[in-house]
């Protein structure tokens, strides 16, 4: 009887509704679950050939958003032909026509008027429903601060937003220009780095290290894409198993000052608005940056936030930029025990050896990890965050020069020169190597200081050649590759050599200067895209890695047994006498793109 009396009610209570309305409420309906385990497979399937059929009307359009609202846990609803996607800090907005067509995407942050996102709009006017859902899912992620209510929420999100304002601030404060490029100069001098500002689909990035070639990679290209160039860090919140308080107001006096060193005066916590939380601000690293552990305990002394390692995995650092790398899946512990040989390829079809010994990389304090993510609770602690990661990350570009993905393992015949690195400290490197001109070994020592430039040590038979040393350190700190200075400095070794055994300076014809400069018509020559190791070698004289100074090992390392049979120091080289030059830098082999040697230029000179 009751089964009779459904049909007239609901005849009454839907009559003045539209189709498409009740449509979409027996499309709900027929999408509830019997029970919390089981859906109804014959309706599931039913709806599954609906939506194979493709057929794209207003109904079919609001019919998948709100599938993808559901499967990304969002809230839905409509007016009219309006869909709207909610969530707890963010909603999507999105404008359809009465024929299924999309004519505006909108996103709306907490607090903030919606503004059009031309992506989404794109995605859903082509029908792309699954690459739709997946930046939907990076929204979410974006906006996936913690806390159980949505009030915590919000003031969360609050205090990002103020952290975010700070950052720019500080980094429209004046500071002394160094590099020519305004770009790279802000990237690796800035306080805050290059900051970008966050919008409704990304955080606030810091972009804080290019090495030389990701440099000439943009340069070439005009492009300088976050994700493809240099190391970048998002400014997230995460949570955190301290309570941490956090900033519910600007922590900069108006106007913002600096103290008599430089850096931004902020106000105490005390005299402004502030919360306690279980969270803290967060710098998501892109892509993960390998660590020395020394470093981590610096950043954690800055911070004053301990680094969470749980899921840290420690091992000799060299292996962890090997796997950074290479694809390979070599077993771990064999990695760590075995010497690894590399061979690098040069122009002039010169072949380089760098053999990295396991026992000289064995020491505890050059065990590394990857490192994902920093924890911070104040806009302060970024500038000197930066200075640590801009050191690490400057150790990475040398080492990772001697790396070769292709020919990761033993390597074949054919190789003109053999080098051995070794880490002394987190903060000095040496290269052993036999010198192409004289039968004796020959050390350089590179040492990578706080916010300066690298400096090299020259350990050699014969007199040391302060000149020879200095050439060398121009060269590294232009192209911050060890492969690039090494064939410099062989070169230049081999010129002195040749120059010391003439009878007359003036009957040796001096080696063909690769730097062929040829400009054209606007100053800077036209040249083919360089190769990965001949970039290294084009970069400005005044490239500065500016970086943050490490405990010294105390009982350094020089040589192995790959050239000497025990472990030697510097003073204990052979003796081959060795005669004296003047160090020219035209003389180097730096490179044989002339485009950075225009005239009309700050950077004219090669050295």
């Amino acid at each position: 009887m009751n089964r009779r009396n459904i049909i007239p009610d609901l005849h009454v209570k839907f009559g003045e509704k539209t189709w498409n309305e009740t449509f979409l409420l027996v499309r709900r309906c027929m999408e509830k679950v019997r029970d919390k385990t089981k859906p109804c497979e014959p309706v599931v399937r039913c709806l599954e050939k609906f939506r194979a059929l493709n057929v794209f009307s207003l109904n079919a359009m609001m019919s998948h958003l709100e599938k993808i609202a559901q499967q990304r846990g969002m809230g839905f609803h409509f007016s009219e032909a309006t869909c709207y996607l909610t969530a707890d800090l963010f909603y999507l907005e999105v404008a359809l026509s009465l024929q299924g067509g999309v004519q505006d995407v909108k996103v709306a942050p907490h607090g903030q008027p919606p503004m059009s996102n031309e992506s989404l709009l794109v995605l859903l006017r082509s029908k792309n429903f699954v690459a739709f859902s997946k930046k939907l899912e990076g929204f979410a992620a974006l906006y996936n601060v913690p806390g159980n209510e949505s009030e915590d929420k919000i003031k969360l999100f609050t205090s990002l937003q103020y952290l975010g304002k700070d950052l720019l601030k500080i980094s429209r404060l004046p500071r002394h220009i160094k590099d020519y490029n305004t770009r790279v100069d802000t990237i690796l001098n800035g306080r805050t780095g290059y900051l970008t500002e966050g919008k409704e689909d990304c955080p606030l990035t810091i972009q804080f290290y290019v090495s030389p070639s990701d440099v000439l990679k943009a340069s070439s290209s005009n492009v300088w894409d976050m994700e493809e160039v240099g190391q970048v860090g998002q400014v997230m919140v995460g949570l955190s198993d301290v309570v941490h308080v956090l900033q519910m107001a600007s922590l900069l006096p108006v106007p913002p000052q600096l103290d008599t060193q430089g850096n931004p005066v902020f106000m105490p916590l005390s005299e402004i608005p502030s919360e306690s939380f279980p969270a803290c601000f967060v710098l998501r690293l892109h892509p993960p940056l390998p660590m020395f552990s020394s470093f981590l305990t610096k950043i954690g002394k800055i911070t004053e936030v301990a680094v969470p390692d749980v899921d840290l995995q420690w091992a000799p650092f060299h292996t962890i930029l090997m796997k950074g790398l290479s694809d390979s899946s070599s077993d771990d512990e064999a990695l760590d025990q075995a010497d690894r040989e590399f061979k690098v390829s040069l122009p002039g079809d010169l072949q380089h050896r760098y053999v990295l010994p396991a026992a000289g990389w064995a020491l505890p304090a050059l065990r590394g990890t990857v490192v994902g993510s920093l924890p911070f609770s104040r806009p302060g602690h970024v500038p000197d965050l930066l200075e640590v990661l801009r050191h690490q990350c400057a150790i990475n570009t040398l080492l990772a020069s001697c790396l070769s993905p292709q020919t990761a393992g033993p390597c074949g015949s054919g190789v003109d020169l053999v080098f051995e690195i070794l880490m002394q400290s987190e903060t000095s490197l040496a290269v052993t190597f036999q010198r192409p001109d004289v039968d004796s070994l020959a050390i350089l020592v590179v040492e990578i200081p706080l916010s300066g430039e690298l400096s090299c040590s020259l350990f050699t038979a014969g007199t040391r050649e302060l000149s020879l040393e200095e050439y060398t350190c121009r060269v590294i700190n232009r192209c911050m590759s060890i492969p690039v200075t090494m064939r410099a400095l062989c070169a230049k070794l081999e010129k002195i050599s040749s120059s010391s055994s003439s009878s007359s300076s003036s009957s040796v014809p001096p080696p063909p200067d690769p730097l062929h400069t040829q400009t054209g018509g606007d100053g800077v020559t036209p040249c083919p895209p360089p190769s990965s190791s001949e970039t290294l070698a084009s970069l400005p004289p005044h490239y500065n890695s500016h970086n943050a100074l490490g405990p010294e090992d105390e009982h350094p390392v020089y040589g192995s047994d790959y050239f000497t049979g025990a472990t030697s120091t510097p003073e204990q080289v052979a003796e081959v006498p060795m005669t004296t030059s003047p160090c020219d830098a035209s003389d180097a082999p730096m490179g044989e793109y002339s485009h950075w040697m225009s005239t009309d230029c700050p950077i004219a000179e090669l050295m």
